[in-house]
């Protein structure tokens, strides 16, 4: 099989395209011929060396812990029907999806249904999971006022549409130019972070009342700016750290609103919580409900290259990486 290899802690020149033998699905598991692959930021900090003590990665290694594809081939006690399916499904340890080949558990591999092209599948494996696991944190619920920080990332478009569906109004925050893309999702307002006076124009959105939910993507200090913005009894979602660290909300100003704060402990699933979400998900996908924002995709030998434009920080949506592994 072919592979994006990290050769060693660095910037996105240290990845390789080898040749690795085809892995073997054991017992419980299943071979994916891999045809879309998942990015996540957090993989361009493990590459870089930054995260050593928080992630178990050491080069060599190859990243990846979400991928699309056709079931090749099925292990020990595995349903044979599996084989042919299209498939898409989070791998354990965050690692060795950025192949043609790929081994996931077959009770995480959840069928695409036909109508469901494989790269949204794809980019649902982990912002649609997370989405999902921050709005029951949350507790979304009709009469609510959402802020979504960080809107024109992956997690961010679809937390926008998930608001829309759910949500009484939503307010969405991003830079610049990505701002106009977002506009087909739906939000009731869309607010420059790059403008010096953007909390006060969306304070101006949400009227005295404040927002119910923020959702912050991003971390501090663009979230701890958006959380002056809760009403009382309000609802914060700190687990963004795009920023540089995770957004924090002093102790009494939150005992004195009444509000709740939750960070990225949510969004940690187990297993089957992970699968259930991934189905819900792609029930949403064919009710109309959320569309991922694919913004980019680049093949197999350009994985440093895709690394290089998730950290410019200038993409809009999801990254994902195209590996046409499909072949017997």
């Amino acid at each position: 099989m072919r592979a994006a290899m990290v050769t060693r802690f660095g910037g996105p020149e240290v990845f390789e395209l080898v040749e690795m033998p085809d892995p073997v699905p054991g017992a419980g598991e299943v071979l994916i011929g891999v045809e879309m692959i998942d990015t996540l930021l957090m993989e361009t900090v493990v590459r870089s060396g930054t995260a050593q003590d928080y992630w178990p990665m050491r080069p060599p290694y190859v990243p990846g812990g979400g991928v699309a594809g056709r079931v090749l081939q099925v292990g020990e006690d595995v349903r044979q029907d599996l084989l042919g399916r299209r498939v898409v499904a989070g791998i354990r340890g965050a690692e060795n999806g950025y192949a043609d080949r790929a081994v996931a558990a077959a009770e995480a591999a959840v069928t695409v249904p036909d109508t469901v092209d494989l790269a949204v599948a794809a980019a649902l494996v982990h912002d649609a999971t997370t989405a999902l696991a921050l709005f029951d944190a949350t507790k979304v619920g009709r009469r609510d006022e959402v802020l979504v920080v960080g809107a024109s990332g992956g997690l961010g478009a679809l937390c926008v549409q998930l608001a829309r569906a759910r949500a009484a109004k939503v307010v969405a925050v991003a830079r610049g130019a990505k701002l106009a893309r977002l506009e087909r999702y739906g939000a009731d307002a869309l607010i420059d972070v790059d403008q010096r006076d953007w909390v006060d124009q969306a304070r101006a959105v949400f009227g005295g009342h404040g927002a119910d939910v923020v959702l912050d993507n991003i971390g501090a200090p663009l979230g701890e700016a958006a959380s002056t913005l809760l009403a009382r009894g309000g609802r914060f979602s700190a687990h963004g750290a795009a920023g540089g660290r995770f957004s924090s909300v002093d102790r009494q100003v939150a005992d004195a609103l009444n509000l709740s704060v939750t960070g990225i402990e949510v969004a940690q699933l187990a297993d089957h919580d992970r699968t259930r979400y991934i189905e819900q998900a792609l029930r949403e996908v064919a009710a109309g409900v959320i569309a991922p924002a694919i913004g980019q995709t680049f093949p197999l030998d350009q994985a440093g290259a895709a690394h290089a434009a998730i950290e410019s920080r200038t993409v809009f949506g999801k990254t994902l990486i195209t590996a046409g592994g499909a072949r017997p």
